[in-house]
């Protein structure tokens, strides 16, 4: 019985096969095409994104979602080559979306989080910004995440739902930025000389803004030495010249007038008790 069971079980898949064999290559063979087609048709779509001046935000987000939708639509016409209806697909896939949402909470906030950043735009391609702990340019916005390029070259990937929820410090969204040093003098140090030092550093330097101005500042009276706040104004690409190049200057500034940069010291005062002995 077992054994007729078994051959009936045989009849069965090879007549499957013959009947839907060539269905199922051919999808197989379309599957194959089309795929290489919408990564053809991406590519030319980006470069006539180029073309037209599409805003560089924009181009990757849009790219990407136009890839997947045509994958989609792929995968469709293939289930119904191979005899899988559309009304079949979509209760299998309604069926599995349950499972598939709870798998992909975090893939489908981060979606949201991403059409959210290209609604509002609170930063965009070539934005210099810091966000969770994290300094650099945006090179690039995905569907699901932002590309950072950090000052050490190297590439960063947050999830754009983190992004969109999170704080985030867009250092090029005005046309200016300050520049905070703190430089600390001693205090056998005239503050006015210092000062004067400082502030000649700043406007002497080519990349520091005269509007807004720069300002020097005492900031603390540390416990070894007087600390000045050190403040120039520079445009966002500049940031770093500026930030490296004036604290540089400002030492060698500070060292030719003989005004001293104290390290970290302490006073130690032993006191010696005398006892009596009998």
């Amino acid at each position: 019985m077992e054994i007729e069971q078994l051959e009936t079980y045989v009849d069965k898949a090879v007549g499957l096969v013959i009947e839907r064999g060539p269905n199922i290559l051919l999808a197989i063979l379309v599957l194959l095409i089309g795929l290489r087609l919408i990564k053809f048709f991406t590519k030319v779509l980006q470069k006539g994104f180029e073309k037209r001046n599409i805003d560089p935000t924009l181009r990757p987000f849009l790219s990407n979602l136009i890839n997947w939708s045509l994958k989609a639509l792929l995968f469709v016409s293939v289930a119904g080559m191979i005899g899988i209806g559309n009304t079949s697909f979509v209760a299998v896939i309604g069926a599995a979306g349950l499972a598939i949402g709870f798998a992909l909470q975090g893939s489908l906030a981060n979606f949201a989080g991403g059409v959210l950043i290209m609604l509002f735009k609170p930063y965009k391609v070539g934005d210099l910004i810091e966000a969770e702990g994290h300094l650099g340019v945006v090179e690039e916005i995905q569907i699901f995440v932002t590309k950072i390029l950090s000052p050490q070259n190297r590439l960063i990937i947050i999830p754009n739902g983190t992004m969109s929820n999170g704080n985030i410090k867009n250092l090029t969204a005005k046309d200016h930025v300050r520049v905070d040093l703190t430089i600390g003098i001693a205090y056998d140090e005239n503050i006015k000389d210092a000062r004067k030092i400082l502030m000649s550093v700043m406007t002497a330097h080519p990349k520091a803004l005269a509007e807004p101005a720069p300002f020097v500042g005492v900031t603390e009276l540390a416990d070894s030495s007087i600390n000045l706040a050190v403040r120039p104004w520079c445009h966002p690409s500049d940031y770093w010249d500026v930030y490296f190049e004036v604290l540089e200057e400002c030492k060698e500034q500070l060292d030719k007038a003989g005004i001293t940069i104290p390290f970290p010291q302490r006073d130690v005062h032993l006191i010696q008790h005398s006892t009596d002995t009998k």
